[in-house]
């Protein structure tokens, strides 16, 4: 072959690979979001696809999102995931081990990417955080020493506590895989675990009054679509019974929580749309390490903190990454 002739060959395959990656830029893709929360605030959303931005994708553009949110009633979750493969998207989001087992029930073939789930491969959701296998990837919360973590942050701000609830969601397969692990947590520091299951959001103000009709001196609320979406119930409940509350999502500080230790969300949206971008280009789950979180932020209520009659140690202020006046 000539040198003419070789360049308009180079030539003729870059225009097909640059059409190629055009037509799939321009190509609108659906993301389906499913979660047993409620649905995601605007200022959330633009939280989580703003990173999306910067690797091509644009929302109401290149990129649509049908959201799907149970709001704490788990039934609704298998005809919503239904709802989603029916519309046939392009990945599924979930948020949780219950909607990712949702999402698993109703399709074995759409690519699912947990955004968040506590125990995946205990859970069933992959084979392992190594080798996925099947349609399902995405992070895992669960990190070595972050529930010590937690409960040390309440030791040092509440040092007399020793008995503390720990509100379980009996729907939520995930806290039945941690139970054990969490009682070893709490004895490996002194505390007496106080758990207390629910079902519904009845039952939420009466769970409470249970751990205070116990002796707690502490509520641990765990993320789940259950609490977030009674929150203000909950941090309510705890304010009557002077129980300081200890949560892991921002919405729990915004009711009233006194203290977070949560996985840092702006890390969490980056590696999030990182995973995303690569399936839409066409990775499979399988392939796709299940991550977890290595970043997380504390943050502190002073406002909660008056209203309980109690001072945050100095040592706890200077390590909060952000603090509610």
């Amino acid at each position: 072959m000539d040198r003419r002739a070789f360049l308009g060959t180079a030539v003729s395959t870059l225009a097909a690979a640059v059409a190629a990656a055009q037509a799939q830029q321009t190509r609108v893709r659906l993301i389906g979001w499913l979660t047993a929360g409620e649905p995601p605030t605007a200022e959330r959303i633009q939280s989580v696809w703003s990173p999306a931005r910067a690797l091509g994708w644009f929302e109401g553009q290149n990129l649509v999102v049908e959201y799907r949110a149970a709001r704490g009633k788990v039934e609704l979750l298998r005809p919503f995931a239904e709802d989603l493969v029916r519309l046939n998207a392009d990945v599924i989001v979930t948020l949780g081990t219950q909607a990712t087992l949702a999402a698993m029930q109703a399709t074995r073939s759409l690519p699912i990417v947990f955004y968040s789930a506590g125990d995946p491969v205990g859970a069933g959701l992959v084979e392992s955080l190594a080798r996925p296998g099947g349609n399902v990837t995405g992070f895992s919360q669960i990190a070595a020493g972050v529930d010590e973590k937690r409960l040390t942050l309440l030791r040092e701000v509440l040092p007399n506590a020793r008995r503390v609830g720990d509100l379980m969601n009996r729907a939520n397969p995930f806290f039945r895989l941690r139970l054990d692990s969490y009682r070893q947590t709490y004895h490996s520091l002194g505390l007496q675990p106080i758990f207390v299951e629910v079902g519904e959001a009845g039952e939420l103000e009466g769970a409470i009054a249970a751990v205070a009709d116990q002796g707690g001196q502490a509520l641990v609320v765990r993320d789940d679509g259950l609490f977030s979406e009674n929150r203000v119930v909950i941090m309510s409940a705890a304010l009557q019974h002077r129980l300081p509350t200890f949560a892991a999502g921002s919405l729990y500080m915004e009711a009233g929580a006194l203290l977070g230790y949560r996985a840092d969300e702006k890390d969490g949206d980056r590696r999030f749309t990182v995973m995303i971008d690569k399936i839409l280009r066409g990775a499979k789950p399988a392939d796709l390490p299940v991550e977890q979180s290595t970043k997380f932020t504390l943050v502190v209520n002073l406002k909660a903190a008056r209203a309980l009659g109690l001072t945050i140690p100095q040592s706890v202020l200077l390590r909060a990454d952000e603090v509610i006046q």
